[in-house]
């Protein structure tokens, strides 16, 4: 059996942890100030989030030799081992194991070195997405590299602030609630389209014409492309319909809007998994 289908489940769920620490980092620098009952849940989230990072992303690269040689013998074999030791993996790992301490210091001391400490650790870890992978090797990488950094960095804070929403929403009294939601989206409101123009970017860099969407790799992008379409009607739904109507009391509407923010979740989830298979499995040049 092929090591790729554990790598794949592996890649996925120590990505979703790592946005997930990233983005609970900076929305605990943004808006944790103003909350007071769900701060510390927000909090221990952040930190859980960040070790299972950790040891999601350890176990990860330990397989690397094994999909090298497409067999789990791989993985005893000294030879590979200093190949991949010798690689960008390398530097991607260390680059990202750092970046989540620095993440979960932000999430542990209230001061103003956690202040830079939020900033700093998710800017490292979206920059280590530019250390490999396609946009690594490419002749455009002085412009595909700014953009995946970019691309990253708001996808982390975007997924990583939809479960601190939830518990908010939840724990908070209606009106602290409401003017969280709308601090948020206020942000989001400008973030989330650049999600759009940076990956429109780089998709018209990478591939080489529209018979790529005949293939494996072009059809993933179609999906990806779909479910951001989703994404965005869920996020409209929740700014100007729910969100709004929380800060009246409304419990109706508190209860649907987290429905929302688990719907967004999930399916930011499911299109990191077609992301993950996209990228470790197929290439824009693979026929």
């Amino acid at each position: 059996m092929s090591p790729d289908p554990l790598a794949v489940v592996l890649q996925v769920f120590a990505y979703a942890t790592l946005l997930q620490a990233a983005g609970v980092a900076v929305f605990s620098a943004l808006f944790g100030p103003r909350l007071s009952r769900s701060v510390e849940a927000i909090r221990r989230l952040g930190r859980l989030s960040a070790l299972a990072a950790a040891v999601l992303l350890g176990a990860r690269y330990a397989l690397e030799p094994a999909r090298l040689a497409d067999d789990w013998s791989g993985i005893f074999d000294a030879s590979l081992q200093h190949l991949v030791f010798a690689s960008p993996l390398a530097a991607v790992l260390i680059a990202r194991l750092l970046g989540l301490c620095l993440v979960a210091l932000a999430l542990s001391r209230n001061s103003r070195v956690g202040r830079f400490a939020a900033v700093a650790g998710p800017v490292l870890i979206a920059l280590s997405f530019t250390l490999s992978g396609h946009t690594a090797t490419h002749a455009a990488r002085v412009v595909l590299a700014p953009l995946l950094a970019l691309h990253v960095l708001i996808v982390s804070f975007w997924f990583g602030s939809l479960l601190p929403l939830y518990i908010a929403t939840a724990r908070e009294r209606a009106d602290v609630a409401a003017k969280t939601i709308t601090a948020f989206s206020a942000i989001a409101t400008w973030l989330v389209p650049a999600i759009a123009v940076a990956g429109l970017v780089m998709t018209v860099t990478l591939i080489n014409g529209l018979g790529v969407f005949r293939q494996p790799y072009g059809k993933s992008l179609i999906a990806k492309i779909a479910g951001f379409s989703v994404l965005m009607v869920l996020a409209a739904i929740n700014k100007w319909k729910l969100g709004a109507a929380i800060g009246t009391g409304d419990r109706r509407a508190a209860s649907k809007f987290r429905i929302v923010l688990a719907a967004e979740h999930a399916l930011i989830a499911a299109v990191l998994v077609v992301t993950v298979v996209m990228t470790t499995l197929y290439s824009p040049d693979m026929p």
